[in-house]
């Protein structure tokens, strides 16, 4: 054998070993029809302050989209339905009750200047708080929790006026105090860190009160004027709810209040009778396929059937390398491609034997028949990977999933189709004894 024609097998082993170690070690990710997840409808509302149009929409899902990035779902899907709703699709997620608070709280952080409120509360009307504190201000309370979540005490607490929001916050990390608390560093903006100093100067002795979405979480008595721009969050917060507040605090607050809708948690066993049902349904069609087309072809037949194992290998490798997500969709993507992937074999088969009705000889048919049909199995798949393109460009969630895979899976059926079976065939071509050991025909004519 020549040296080109041993690197032409070389090739043609080295690419579906490759391909299946990929398959063997990433891991693919599934969609949220085949692991399951949650799915939500947000509805943006309308306030007083600020109203739920096209902006204020788009602002909301960049905020919802940071937010989901930070909790870390992979292939979250999240896309506009009509004017004001949102849906957020999150595949595996095993906590939908954190998720949702994630995702629908407003997270507006606020920094307001307070005072404890004096003696007995009861006796406090909304008159008497103006007089003490100003028209704004209004009676709270601030109440702490134990490890438990049970109430340990109530504190009631006097907010006056808003002085910082989250708008202002430079950066948020995770942390913990001497105590083994966890806590929440907060550094301000330059601005917000000139306010911080202002707003400090005049409080020393006083609570600065800190509520997120309205709720005081927590109320530090400022004991000194902080010139540093940094402060420190804490309210009886557990690993988690910390590590959501620094998420919330990164993405920022919505621009408008969203109210979930929908509510839908789609269970894993739903996933796993479909990935059977599809394993199923593809062992019993790539069966068939390779019966008829061992029995119709022979040998090359058989040569159609490896190349189109090595184009479900490289598929899905290429779905693992690009971190695409699969879906059921994205399933029925594939197995159409791998129908386009032996159409393409037979058409090159057929006019194969058109060349060696001909009177041409093996190498010479092969090379013409793949020459021929190049242009026309060109042209289909270019057709069909245009419209897999516009899928993408224009779809969203299992539909542009749809288009991926397609997309995937026509390029990958062209080269094995195409590159595969070809370098297969002119490697056996150059091994055949005679004509009758590589071509013959279900009609018995032997050529």
């Amino acid at each position: 054998m020549k040296m080109s024609q041993k690197f032409k097998f070389t090739i043609v082993l080295l690419v579906p070993v490759i391909a299946f170690i990929v398959v063997l070690k990433i891991p693919v990710n599934l969609g949220l029809d085949l692991q399951g997840g949650t799915r939500l409808i947000l509805e943006a509302k309308d306030t007083k302050a600020v109203k739920a149009d096209n902006d204020a929409v788009t602002g909301a899902m960049a905020v919802i989209q940071n937010r989901v990035d930070g909790l870390g779902v992979a292939e979250a899907v999240i896309r506009r339905k009509g004017h004001k709703q949102i849906v957020v699709e999150l595949p595996g997620i095993k906590e939908p009750d954190r998720a949702i608070k994630l995702v629908g709280e407003t997270a507006l952080l606020e920094f307001v200047e307070a005072e404890w409120a004096p003696g007995d509360i009861s006796k406090l009307t909304k008159e008497k708080v103006a007089i003490l504190a100003g028209d704004n201000a209004r009676l709270d309370k601030l109440i702490e929790y134990d490890s438990k979540g049970k109430v340990i005490s109530e504190k009631p607490i006097i907010l006056k006026k808003t002085v910082l929001t989250g708008a202002d916050l430079k950066m948020a990390t995770p942390e913990t105090s001497q105590y083994g608390e966890p806590v929440v560093n907060i550094e301000f903006t330059r601005e917000g860190a000139k306010e911080f100093l202002e707003v400090t100067s005049r409080s020393v002795g006083k609570p600065l009160a800190i509520l997120l979405d309205g709720k005081v979480i927590s109320a530090p008595s400022v004991r000194e004027t902080i010139a540093s721009g940094r402060a420190q969050i804490s309210g009886g917060f557990t690993i988690k709810e910390m590590g959501d507040l620094v998420i919330k605090l990164k993405a920022g607050a919505l621009p408008v209040p969203v109210e979930i809708i929908s509510n839908k948690t789609v269970g894993p066993t739903l996933g796993r009778d479909s990935i059977e049902k599809s394993k199923k349904a593809g062992a019993i069609g790539l069966l068939l396929v390779f019966i008829f087309m061992f029995l119709f072809y022979r040998i090359p037949g058989f040569v159609a059937n490896i190349a189109l194992l090595t184009y479900l290998l490289i598929s899905m490798a290429c779905l693992k390398i690009f971190n695409a997500t699969l879906t059921l969709p994205g399933i029925a993507g594939l197995i159409l491609t791998a129908g386009m992937a032996v159409d393409a074999n037979v058409i090159i088969f057929e006019r194969i034997k058109e060349e060696k009705k001909l009177g041409q000889t093996i190498k010479g048919s092969i090379d013409a028949g793949f020459s021929k049909a190049f242009h026309t199995i060109f042209d289909a798949n270019i057709t069909t990977l245009i419209a897999a393109v516009v899928l993408i460009l224009f779809g969203t969630g299992a539909i542009k999933g749809f288009g991926v895979t397609l997309s995937i899976g026509i390029i990958v059926s062209m080269f094995t189709a195409i590159i595969i079976t070809k370098l297969l065939l002119d490697g056996i071509s150059t091994l055949a004894i005679s004509k009758n050991t590589i071509f013959v025909e279900n009609s018995g004519d032997n050529k």
